[in-house]
């Protein structure tokens, strides 16, 4: 058999599978800011997520109370809630996904070099505990400004030795909806609408 043919094998039994199709396997998500204005919403969605068995839900503050809320919703995934540094590493460890809404939101009169240093450094500390308590974790950064957060989380785990390019993933998604939702407005169309 050739090698190449060989390699391909291997990786295909190396790769895990997160579609719906691979059965009841466990999977854990932990998501960092779950008590901000974009964590309690999403944290809503992850409870309902078929795919989803455990739900860890982690912020410096409230993060109890979310997680009762969350976990009242009648959906199999347990739900956890964690609080401060000292318990990081216990929502962490074992995830299969981390989810980062964390981190202050941009505020009137506030620039976006005000935002970067503040988010900069609570990306960095999240992310150097990601890189030690589950390195093989996927992790999708919606901390703003997006197109700054994720190149540090991708140095950040360069520097641990667990940078995956194939793992890290810079979350857009809300920001699309606003401008699609700001540009109709503006130009008086359907926002549904093809332009």
């Amino acid at each position: 058999m050739r090698p190449s043919v060989m390699r391909s094998a291997a990786q295909l039994l190396r790769r895990r599978n997160y579609s719906s199709a691979s059965g009841q396997q466990a999977r854990k998500v932990a998501i960092l800011g779950a008590a901000g204005g974009i964590g309690q919403p999403l944290s809503l969605l992850m409870k309902l997520n078929p795919l989803v068995s455990s739900l860890s839900l982690y912020d410096i503050a409230a993060t109890p109370g979310v997680a009762a809320d969350v976990s009242h919703i009648n959906s199999p995934a347990l739900v956890k809630g964690f609080m401060a540094d000292d318990q990081l590493a216990e929502a962490l460890d074992g995830a299969d996904l981390v989810i980062i809404p964390a981190g202050v939101p941009r505020k009137p009169g506030m620039t976006r070099d005000d935002l970067f240093n503040i988010n900069a450094g609570i990306v960095k500390n999240l992310c150097t505990a990601i890189a030690k308590y589950c390195p093989n974790a996927l992790v999708n950064m919606i901390s703003n400004p997006v197109n700054s957060t994720v190149p540090i989380a991708a140095e950040v785990f360069k520097k641990a030795g667990t940078y995956d390019e194939k793992r890290l993933f810079g979350v857009t998604t809300l920001d699309v909806v606003r401008a699609r939702t700001f540009y109709a407005g503006k130009a008086n169309v359907d926002v549904n609408s093809k332009w």
